[in-house]
């Protein structure tokens, strides 16, 4: 473990009367891997890390050249090297499938169509760069979170790589209901992209090849994609194309005033895809994203800083991981996340230069930017009230010092940028080994496709993350799995199966029909407030939701299968167990349960359904030979399940009502002098857009991007409550 870790957290120790347990766990882990470490070293102890100024003159990504690498990196690399040697493609081959781009969106699309059926080639630029988290290090969060488990029921690999290389874990929303947990998790960034590249490496049916592309091989009579171009040159033909560009098509990557034509940081751009795309009569846009200076941990002083450890024990991601019992792979080398904040003095900084930040294309030079991920600038802009806002510093991985610094996107030049950081608490002698920076790229409207993730306008042309105008790797993952699904599904000649997920289905579903619908005018990202149905739609059940889906298309493998199948037998059990089973009202009150003493029995599923009773609470209450028998019928795997499903059974009931009825009133008028700012609940975002588009209709109200399905129900009621007050007056003034 790292030496700043085993001092961070004795310093803690010192200033605390009486250490936590998760502290001493912290400290004593930190402790044993620096002795191991130890022994175990070589006189070139220093290769575990780059020095500040040696990651200053690095132009590529911040990991050691390869004439420097460790032996197990060099062996990493060579091993990957003969991959792409016996997996040569040459000029002649044909493949059902070519997915352009190895980022999160390719290779879900492209391990997604091999699984199918599909021959398939990923063209990436770079093979060391796929899987690579090009900005935080983490997957997961509110919405995010459950993104990412439904991409895993579907047989996806971003939740066994994060399950693999993931260094913290943290349930984001536990003091709310089980509906809106956000599973969250640090990830070791090399780590991840290792796992991420041999999972490619070991897919059947997957070429993978270095290059750029640069063209779409199209019949524009029948308007069907026939292949693509190589930037050398070389043609490859190909029955579908997925297109999962990033943030590369045109794109220009701004420090200050310094304008780049860079895709992200040493990474080259797309110009020729973006101008194929216009020929092909795709109205494209321009859209914003930023990431934030990288720090050294050996610079930054965490003394009165507030530690976020790990949750013990971490809560895998893959269901896989659940059915078989392997959990996390780094549990025990789990490290903490250290919050500090702005101040007023980072809040002038920030203010008196303003001036030199970049002038983009779009937004009439301003740039459109994430909302709900801005830059430091655009929160001080946006919040002039705020007196500070909170910056996580997440460590990056096990074998650097490098810190990422969650919350200070930024486009500023580099000076400006140490000033701000030098204005932190924490951060006074901080030193940067890479600025921030901005980029502004090209993405397409993403109503120009079905919702099959299909172009309406080329057969055979398929979009997948962020060129569809989203932000965040667990939404460019969802949409490349999907994509790359049907695209396999269509490659091999059984496009009727195409699977398409719906708003009732999964969040993914949420996903594409937001997009093909709505469309979007500034970067997408997925929210629970985005989803009507999310009391069914939860990170709890997103197997039992869509395995099955997975397995008819050929998504799923066989084992993946077998293990769900025991789970839905258990499941299936301690359903009948708990629906059938009945106790008096004595019976319960009896062991603890406080219910009516109305007479009536009630179910061991009536009483789970009770806020804060647990399956504990039930066994309590059960005479000894039922007991016995819920233990065997109640499998401990599944305990959790169905104590859930009880909690909400009532009101997911009530919410599809809901749901339905403002659907058979979508033609209701809103009143014209409506104030949104008083319709209760409404979030700013839909404020701000209910209140510039001013809609007619339910109807027109429910097609605005931003504004949810829960929030046409708020709508609906209070139009409702509008009407019946004015026929109140109306009959009062008669």
């Amino acid at each position: 473990r790292r030496p700043m870790l085993r001092r961070l957290v004795r310093t803690r120790l010192r200033r605390t009367r009486a250490p936590c347990p998760p502290c001493l766990r912290a400290y004593r882990r930190a402790t044993a891997s620096s002795v191991r470490a130890s022994t175990a070293r070589t006189g070139q102890a220093s290769r575990r890390c780059l020095s500040a100024s040696a990651m200053r003159r690095h132009s590529g990504p911040l990991r050691l050249p390869f004439e420097e690498r460790t032996k197990e990196e060099q062996e990493f690399h060579g091993e990957m090297e003969r991959v792409l040697d016996a997996r040569r493609v040459e000029e002649a081959d044909e493949f059902d499938v070519v997915v352009i781009g190895g980022g999160h969106a390719g290779c879900e699309a492209a391990t997604a169509a091999a699984r199918v059926g599909a021959r398939t080639l990923l063209v990436t630029h770079k093979l060391e760069t796929i899987g690579e988290m090009s900005c935080n290090p983490s997957v997961g969060g509110v919405g995010k979170g459950i993104l990412a488990r439904e991409i895993d029921a579907l047989g996806g690999v971003m939740a066994m790589a994060i399950d693999a290389a993931g260094i913290q874990f943290h349930m984001l929303n536990r003091s709310r209901g089980e509906a809106v947990f956000g599973p969250r998790a640090q990830a070791d960034r090399v780590l991840y992209r290792r796992f991420m590249q041999r999972e490619l490496a070991a897919t059947e049916n997957l070429f993978l090849m270095t290059g750029g592309a640069e063209d779409i091989v199209v019949d524009y009579e029948a308007r069907r994609v026939q292949g693509v171009v190589l930037a050398n040159g070389q043609r490859v033909k190909a029955k579908q194309v997925i297109l999962t560009t990033g943030t590369f098509l045109r794109a220009v990557m701004h420090i200050g005033p310094t304008e780049t034509v860079l895709g992200r940081h040493g990474d080259t751009r797309s110009v020729g895809l973006s101008e194929t795309m216009e020929k092909l009569g795709f109205q494209l846009n321009r859209l914003t994203t930023a990431t934030p200076p990288r720090l050294d941990g050996r610079t930054i002083d965490f003394d009165g800083m507030m530690m976020q450890v790990s949750d013990d024990p971490p809560s895998p991601f893959s269901y896989m991981n659940e059915y078989t019992g392997a959990g996390i792979g780094l549990a025990d080398k789990q490290v903490p996340n250290f919050m500090t904040h702005t101040n007023e003095e980072t809040h002038r900084i920030i203010r008196d230069n303003l001036h030199l930040l970049p002038t983009f294309l779009g937004n009439e030079g301003k740039g459109q930017g994430p909302r709900y991920c801005p830059a430091i600038e655009g929160k001080v802009r946006r919040f002039p009230q705020r007196d500070w806002h909170q910056v996580w510093l997440e460590p990056e991985g096990l074998t650097t010092e490098i810190v990422y610094p969650n919350g200070l996107s930024t486009g500023f030049p580099p000076d400006v940028q140490l000033d701000i950081l030098h204005s932190i608490r924490g951060l006074e002698n901080v030193e940067m080994t890479r600025p921030g920076y901005a980029v502004e790229y090209d993405f397409v409207d993403p109503r120009q496709l079905r919702n099959t993730l299909e172009t309406k306008s080329v057969a055979g042309l398929w979009l997948a993350g962020q060129i569809n105008g989203t932000t965040g790797y667990e939404e460019a993952a969802a949409q490349g799995i999907v994509a790359g699904i049907n695209a396999g599904l269509s490659g091999t000649d059984r496009a009727e199966e195409a699977m398409v997920l719906d708003r009732a289905d999964a969040y993914v579903g949420v996903l594409i029909d937001d997009l093909t619908s709505l469309g979007t005018s500034e970067p997408y990202r997925m929210f629970t407030a985005r989803c009507e149905y999310r009391l069914m739609l939860r990170a709890d059940n997103a197997d039992q939701r869509l395995t099955e889906k997975g397995h008819a298309v050929g998504s799923v493998d066989e084992e993946r299968k077998r293990y769900f199948d025991e789970k839905s037998e258990r499941l299936s059990k301690a359903r009948k167990f708990i629906s059938t089973v009945t106790l008096s009202p004595q019976a319960w009150r009896k062991g603890g349960v406080q219910v009516k003493e109305d007479g009536r029995p009630r179910s061991v599923a009536d009483v789970l359904a009770y806020p804060k009773i647990t399956w504990a609470d039930v066994l309590r209450c059960l005479p000894a030979e039922q007991r016995a028998e819920a233990d065997a019928q109640v499998h401990e795997s599944v305990r959790n399940d169905v104590q859930v499903e009880c909690k909400y059974s009532e009101w997911v009931d009530r919410q599809k009502r809901e749901v339905e009825r403002a659907r058979r009133e979508e033609g209701l008028e809103l009143p014209a002098d409506i104030d949104y700012s008083q319709v209760p609940s409404l979030s700013t975002e839909e404020r701000e857009k209910l209140a510039r588009f001013r809609p007619r209709t339910l109807g027109e109200a429910n097609r605005i991007s931003g504004v949810t399905p829960n929030a046409v129900t708020l709508l609906y009621t209070y139009c409702q409550r509008h009407r019946q007050q004015q026929q109140k007056r109306q009959s009062q003034s008669q």
